[in-house]
């Protein structure tokens, strides 16, 4: 891509994550979904659910913009019984065991709307847009580009460590 500006760069790096994503969760069934490794580590149904309520989060809040949890009603949908603004930051053994699914659609979907209002918020970005304060709370205070790329960095954290409890042997 001639010319990349840093709006494009995010776009492609977020753009990277569907495929890891529908890789994660490709042909697994609940139980593999759900099963928690040692019985106290996150599932991959959790790190999924998590990373795209991260992201649903973080940029609705930059965005100006309804999450879709509430907005598209997934959270509904899913039932866990969380609060609304639940992202699963902090989240006890037990509020973890209450993120359970039947299949991956669902969460292939979430994350699927989640990736598209990321889209859409990116391509409307100019460069100068990520030098915007957006969270004057830290010392120094963060910036647009500085969150999109913490988001980044959460997103692909979690689809990897998704990635190597799927790739754990039964009963680990």
């Amino acid at each position: 891509m001639a010319d990349m500006e840093p709006t494009d760069l995010l776009a492609d790096a977020f753009g990277r994550i569907p495929a890891l994503v529908e890789g994660v969760l490709k042909g697994l069934g609940a139980a593999e979904l759900n099963r928690r490794p040692g019985g106290e580590g996150n599932s991959i149904a959790w790190l999924v659910w998590h990373l795209s309520r991260v992201q649903d989060d973080h940029l609705s809040d930059v965005a100006g913009t309804d999450q879709q949890w509430i907005s598209a009603g997934f959270k509904d949908r899913f039932g866990f019984g969380l609060q609304p603004e639940d992202t699963g930051y902090g989240h006890s053994h037990d509020q973890v065991s209450a993120v359970q699914v039947e299949s991956g659609s669902l969460l292939q979907e979430y994350y699927q709307a989640v990736q598209a209002k990321t889209l859409e918020f990116l391509n409307g970005l100019d460069k100068a847009a990520l030098d915007r304060i957006v969270d004057d709370s830290w010392d120094p205070s963060v910036s647009l580009g500085v969150r999109l790329v913490s988001v980044l960095q959460d997103c692909l954290m979690h689809v990897g460590q998704a990635a190597y409890v799927r790739g754990l042997p039964p009963g680990r």
